[in-house]
């Protein structure tokens, strides 16, 4: 295995599922990825989730941290307050085939919710209980316990600088417009590698204050609908889907269409990622 220098460029969390992600100058990483990332869902009255291939208006539900809370903002609505650590009636959600203990987090959110999707929707808003142990799949894990919040299946996504550099080449070639990282949700952006190497990295470390954090990349990531949503407008259409049907198809993957990589965590919970740190990232041969 050889190993490749390169630098962590940008961190992401998505503190609710499929609304839009803050970027952080540091974020703590915790069993479940990055802390806070993926700790709420916003389900319907069944207790199923939602994403943005049924409601690409999640995409304009914008989120920061503010002191003990989070604040959600969008567009006509008021700002909606979640104090980080409130946990109020105790529920069952399904995300995918799983289904998990969590908290319900009250009317008001509830309310919030369904009134900006509208339709008609009777929205509730879920945190995951961290004493729910829900396992990425061992058939790409192996014998490593990868445990996810909400995240779609695995801890971390890895994306890269030179990747998205090369698929904007490619939509200019074809008359479309660039698109921004915003539109794949990675966690960790790397700055310094080949377009696509990340495909062939079987692990990064990176030099974290606190000792090395190394991350195992074990799937890539197949690519639904949402790419397609612009982040900006919620506006629905064809690429960056298109261009890269052309040519990511993984025949790992019985031809989904991929971009980026599925991580799951080896070595430094409780150590602190920051934006600018160096990494390694070695290859498979």
């Amino acid at each position: 295995m050889s190993d490749l220098a390169c630098t962590l460029a940008a961190l992401f969390v998505y503190p609710i599922k499929s609304c839009a992600g803050i970027a952080l100058d540091e974020a703590l990483l915790i069993e479940t990825g990055l802390d806070l990332d993926r700790a709420w869902m916003v389900v319907d009255e069944a207790g199923d989730m939602l994403t943005q291939r049924e409601h690409p208006r999640l995409a304009l539900v914008q989120p920061h941290f503010k002191g003990s809370e989070m604040v959600l903002r969008a567009p006509g609505m008021l700002a909606l307050h979640v104090r980080l650590d409130a946990a109020e009636a105790p529920t069952r959600v399904r995300v995918w085939d799983d289904v998990v203990k969590a908290y319900d987090m009250g009317a008001l959110a509830a309310q919030w919710f369904s009134s900006f999707i509208g339709g008609g929707s009777r929205l509730r808003l879920a945190r995951f209980d961290p004493g729910q142990q829900r396992l990425s799949d061992p058939q790409w894990t192996g014998t490593l316990q990868a445990e996810n919040a909400f995240s779609d299946g695995y801890p971390l996504l890895v994306a890269s600088v030179a990747s998205l550099a090369d698929l904007n080449r490619r939509l200019a070639e074809r008359g479309a417009p660039a698109v921004t990282m915003q539109r794949f949700r990675p966690n960790l952006v790397l700055d310094g590698l080949q377009p696509y190497d990340e495909d062939h990295v079987e692990e990064i470390t990176i030099d974290a204050a606190e000792g090395p954090v190394r991350l195992r990349l074990v799937k890539p990531c197949t690519r639904c609908a949402i790419p397609n949503v612009d982040p900006a407008t919620a506006a629905c259409g064809s690429e960056p889907g298109a261009t890269l049907a052309t040519y990511r198809a993984d025949p790992r993957l019985h031809g989904g269409i991929t971009f980026g990589v599925n991580a799951v965590v080896v070595e430094g919970v409780e150590r602190t990622l920051r934006v600018g740190q160096k990494a390694r990232a070695g290859l498979r041969f």
